[in-house]
């Protein structure tokens, strides 16, 4: 080969790598559709929000999928992403698919054709197993870089992260967890899991990305203001589609250079988020809520089949009237309320206890007035906790009664009646207290009965540790549907259990 030629392929070369660095520095478009907090929302359901009557129905998956289908007709740069909590809220979450309880939840996403989905905490609900089978069914991946187990290893078919190539862009998305995770979930379903600090290990897979790709996706399940924590915290990322705190931003969050982004939640919503990449930077974004009602024109397709086969099941087992409400429930996160009393009540008698408690967090669903199926009790209590018992010293109980009436605890209690007054230094005084119908004796011990959920948290509920609990053989919810089935008639009042003299 003589000089000109070399010279030739050298100015060829040159000229060609000038072409495919302008191509790759041309701006790129992306649209990135987003869902969190499905919550076994396979079904359309009520519009509670509106006042009219009746109300319109929204969501399911069959909504989500023309919706999606009709984004991915005009527009082929698209990336389908759910940001965790698939699971628990509807009945569909106790029938086995595939092995795994859920499993049909799974198959739906695979047939809206999700391209990535991050684990939720509500995800861990049935257990490790369960889930290691759910992710097993998923033929999309599963990302969590902050889950691992005592090894360090990701356990749950879980990755750090993944590389998606869309319009000439490639994509990272990075998998992140709440480090609140054992807070949230039965700490049964946990052993061996361990949560690193999203923060940390977000930057870590950052720096890994940033040389590979030309956009940095976090998919979060940690909440949005933790979400806005992360993205003042890390640098390198361009966005982050969130999950867990049900947040409904019309409009994209900007913290920091980063896009937050997440839809509500129960598949009320598909977010849509277009992106404008240049030079790996987003140089222009656009984000928008779907909302998607119900239209029962749709034509027939092989989802809506499979829907209807699973929903006849649910429906043959669970749309029973098992009592009638002659009042609502309505839940109160910071207060006693009729329904909160009815379910602490449950769970003592079944227990045959002296007292019993229930977390306001726990009651998932108001019910109108009017007959109440077995389907409605579980909505109400979509998780399948065991009924637990416990003991409790006397003074240990009046440590319970203090940090009520003291710090306002957000639970429902029953067995306990209680009357106090506020003394002119600011001090709690108890005027009279009864357990069970009995006066109070600090020299005694009490039965208490809770979920296990609730006894794992009884340090952040009633400020003590529980010691020896008894697992029962019975679910929570077991003990609610027979109060139901024996009263038949429900009256559930706000009692006053703890009345304040004035």
């Amino acid at each position: 080969m003589n000089a000109r030629t070399v010279k030739a392929f050298f100015l060829t070369g040159c000229f060609w790598m000038l072409v495919a660095f302008q191509l790759a520095a041309q701006p790129r478009s992306i649209t990135i559709l987003h869902t969190n907090d499905i919550h076994a929302n396979f079904i359309p359901h009520e519009a509670y929000w509106i006042r009219e009557t009746p109300k319109p129905m929204v969501g399911g998956f069959n909504e989500l999928s023309f919706a999606l289908d009709s984004i991915r007709k005009i527009n082929s740069s698209t990336l389908y992403l759910d940001a965790g909590d698939v699971m628990t809220g509807n009945p569909i979450t106790e029938y086995e698919y595939k092995g795994a309880l859920g499993g049909a939840l799974f198959e739906m996403m695979n047939m809206v054709n999700c391209d990535v989905w991050c684990l939720g905490n509500h995800d861990f609900d049935l257990g490790q197993k369960n889930l290691l089978q759910l992710t097993s069914i998923a033929k999309f991946p599963t990302v969590s870089a902050n889950v691992v187990n005592d090894r360090g290893e990701y356990p749950l078919n879980n990755k750090p992260y993944v590389i998606i190539e869309k319009n000439g862009l490639k994509i990272g998305i990075i998998g992140v967890m709440s480090q609140g995770l054992y807070g949230l979930v039965n700490q049964t379903m946990l052993v061996g899991i361990k949560v690193l600090s999203p923060v940390e290990t977000t930057q870590k897979f950052i720096d890994e990305l940033l040389p590979k790709t030309d956009l940095i996706v976090a998919l979060s399940h940690e909440g949005v203001d933790d979400d806005s924590v992360l993205a003042m915290k890390v640098h390198g990322l361009n966005v982050i589609v969130g999950g867990h705190s049900h947040t409904r931003l019309k409009k994209p969050k900007f913290v920091n250079g980063v896009i937050i982004v997440q839809t509500g939640s129960y598949c009320e919503n598909l977010g849509v988020l277009d992106l404008t990449v240049e030079n790996k930077k987003v140089t222009q974004y656009n984000g928008q809520l779907i909302q998607l009602w119900y239209n029962g024109t749709r034509p027939k397709t092989a989802l809506s089949s499979f829907i209807d086969s699973v929903q006849h099941g649910i429906e043959k087992d669970y749309s029973q009237v098992i009592g009638t409400l002659k009042s609502d429930w309505v839940r109160d996160d910071n207060n006693e309320s009729g329904i909160g009393d009815f379910l602490a009540d449950a769970q003592r008698e079944a227990a045959h206890a002296d007292v019993g408690f229930m977390n306001n967090a726990g009651i998932r669903k108001n019910v109108s007035a009017g007959p109440i199926t077995k389907r409605d009790v579980f909505e109400v209590l979509p998780f399948r906790n065991i009924l637990t018992t416990f003991q409790l010293t006397g003074a240990e109980m009046k440590t319970i009664v203090m940090n009520y009436t003291e710090k306002h605890l957000k639970i429902q209690t029953s067995g306990i009646r209680c009357e106090w007054k506020q003394t002119p230094d600011g001090k709690t005084e108890i005027v009279k207290l009864e357990i069970n119908g009995k006066p109070f004796d600090e020299s005694a011990t009490y039965t208490g009965a809770a979920s296990d959920y609730f006894v794992g948290e009884a340090r952040h509920y009633l400020g003590i540790e529980i010691a020896k609990p008894v697992y029962l053989q019975k679910t929570v919810f077991e003990a609610i549907e027979k109060k139901v089935q024996d009263e038949k008639n429900i009256d559930s009042k706000v009692e006053n259990r703890f009345k304040e003299d004035k």
